[in-house]
């Protein structure tokens, strides 16, 4: 909204002056020297009588008479000049503040004033300066009629509530700063509460490392962690099924064309079981890629097979080596979410949709957490979902409203490249740079933005900066922030509990505010430190449960079975009799553990005929 100055009236009564019972000498400074960022303002700290009347203190913002504008400052330092006190008299002192912008009225009587970021007349010397007025504080703050929520109150005036406008912090990403302790995961929660009910659309995926948001949105929020979570390998790209195979270290390039050239024959024989080892050419082509269910026991025959080749002499350590890995991931039960028997199928729609909440059914918030998940494949697990949210909002035509939101993401996108996973990086700066087209948001929640990816946050075009006390981190705060609101920075350092700098797109101008308080019950882990605390779990150490938590092998109950058909181990999906009841197999050696199908004899194959 915009009007034009020739047409703008100033306000009827005078901006120093609030009522006629007032003193006429109600002046509380005057412009003694202006540039084009900011100006000094001449003043007194206390009143004729000697009283103090702290009028002037840092962050407050302040209003410059112009006569039909006003010109709104931001105090960012104060100071007597000659640094002396003195009792007898008034002390002058020099009020150092920088410009934001200007508000002038509207046309019509008693219309709500305007506000600009520009500015078109700075203050002459010997402008009247003054505390300014609570509607022009909300005119500086208002959303001109954008979509927006309510996250607190400003720090200067509790009375006006905070607004962000919630559709431009969403589309075009955000990020939420500040060091440990001082409030970003209830901030997270409150925003992500606060979003849910402007956009019941809006599905959200939050990688949680530290498995403390679901008890903090309990009515909307479907966990997920490592013994819940299907995730077939199938659906893994090759480079990502490669750092599950390689544990994080380096991987072999010999062994990476291998499984580039095996994984489609194996592919190809569960989509044809008679097909034998000819693999099809053409526009239904299969490659490593491609999200198409195989078996295990497949890939391993065709590494035998390619073992026993003769032109293949100089390669069986390389693929006795890659046989062992496959066969070694598979056996870990750690692993058992990409490798469950239950997995081959073709489940990629259920998969998807239990992950990402389509259809949501009121539970439009998957909390994926990956405490208990080995920490080798975290990066590939995490760089799988970032793929298949963008893939999703792509391929639904902007159906499909989805938050990305990252904690602790200087994990998976690090500022030296020569850490982290690629793949991970790679899948979350496409959503930064194209997402927003395609109705896929990210948010960014770290403690080090510092060590986060400056390509990632260069992409986040709004901010909530809480207390940070390392330089560094502020320099790059520093560095996103426009000029004009610099100064507010210097308050990074010392803000209080909840308190928070917005800045960027989702709101209208820098903001210092403090969020709203959270009932104690929906604080992030509270579920944790009240089972913690409760009396009657005692203050001693079960270590035997400890060592079955890092041994990570659970006792098979059948409540964990109750989610799947129990079907014969023996049988893989793709079999003839898959799902029928078990008839007499071969029988394998007592010495062989076939629990996860590992023996290319027996694994995966159709009923022998007698």
């Amino acid at each position: 909204m915009y009007v034009e100055r020739e047409a703008s009236v100033g306000e009827p009564t005078s901006q120093e002056r609030r009522n006629a019972e007032q003193n006429d000498r109600r002046i509380l400074g005057n412009v003694v020297q202006c540039d084009g960022a900011r100006a000094t303002i001449s003043a007194y700290a206390d009143d004729v009588d000697g009283a103090v009347t702290g009028l002037w203190t840092v962050g407050k913002m302040i209003s410059i008479n112009l006569g039909t504008t006003r010109t709104v400052g931001l105090v960012y330092a104060i100071g007597k000049s000659d640094r002396a006190w003195s009792s007898e008299g008034q002390n002058a002192i020099e009020v150092s503040i920088e410009l934001v912008g200007e508000v002038r009225d509207g046309i019509e009587p008693g219309a709500k004033p305007i506000f600009d970021r520009g500015i078109t007349t700075y203050p002459h010397i010997g402008a009247i300066a003054h505390r300014i007025r609570t509607r022009d504080l909300q005119a500086v703050y208002d959303l001109a009629g954008r979509h927006s929520i309510t996250v607190g109150s400003l720090a200067q005036d509790e009375a006006i509530a905070a607004n962000i406008a919630i559709d431009d912090t969403l589309a075009r990403h955000f990020a939420i700063v500040g060091t440990t302790g001082v409030g970003k995961s209830t901030a997270v929660s409150l925003l992500l509460r606060k979003s849910i009910e402007a956009r019941p659309d809006l599905r959200i995926l939050i990688l949680d490392p530290h498995n403390e948001f679901a008890s903090s949105l309990p009515e909307y929020c479907v966990k997920v962690d490592s013994k819940t979570l299907d995730l077939p390998f199938w659906m893994f790209k090759l480079e990502e099924f490669a750092e599950v195979l390689f544990r994080g270290r380096e991987t072999d390039a010999e062994e990476i064309d291998a499984l580039r050239d095996l994984i489609p024959l194996a592919k190809n024989l569960y989509r044809n079981p008679n097909s034998g080892a000819y693999l099809r050419r053409g526009n239904d082509a299969l490659t490593a890629d491609t999200p198409v269910p195989y078996r295990i026991a497949d890939l391993l025959k065709q590494i035998d097979e390619r073992m026993g080749m003769l032109e293949s002499k100089n390669d069986r350590p390389t693929l006795k080596s890659l046989k062992t890995r496959i066969e070694s991931a598979a056996a870990d039960p750690r692993y058992r979410f990409m490798f469950s028997s239950r997995l081959i199928e073709d489940t990629i729609h259920e998969t998807i949709g239990n992950i990402f909440r389509v259809p949501h059914h009121g539970r439009p918030v998957t909390c994926f957490e990956m405490a208990g998940m080995p920490s080798e494949v975290v990066n590939s697990v995490c760089s799988v979902l970032a793929r298949l949210a963008f893939d999703l909002a792509l391929w639904s035509e902007g159906k499909l409203q989805l938050l990305f939101l990252c904690e602790e993401a200087h994990r998976y996108m690090p500022a030296d490249p020569r850490l982290g996973f690629a793949p991970t990086r790679h899948a979350l700066s496409r959503i930064a740079k194209e997402g927003r087209k395609y109705g896929c948001y990210l948010g960014v929640v770290t403690q080090r933005p510092g060590e986060l990816d400056p390509t990632i946050l260069s992409q986040c075009s709004t901010f909530f900066a809480m207390r940070l006390a390392n330089e560094q981190d502020q320099a790059i705060i520093r560095s996103a922030i426009a000029d004009s609101s610099a100064s507010t920075l210097a308050f990074l350092s010392s803000m209080g509990q909840r308190e928070a700098i917005a800045f960027g797109e989702g709101v209208a101008t820098t903001m210092r505010l403090k969020f709203e308080r959270l009932p104690s019950h929906l604080l992030p882990g509270t579920a944790k430190r009240e089972e913690a605390e409760s009396p009657n779990a005692g203050n001693d150490v079960d270590l035997v449960a400890i060592v079955e938590r890092l041994r990570n092998v659970p006792k098979p109950t059948p409540q964990a079975m109750a989610f799947a058909e129990v079907v014969d181990s023996g049988r893989q999906a793709g079999d003839p009799d898959y799902r029928k009841p078990a008839t007499t197999r071969v029988q394998a050696d007592d010495d062989f553990d076939t629990r996860y199908g590992l023996k290319p004899a027996t694994f995966g194959l159709r009923p022998q005929n007698d």
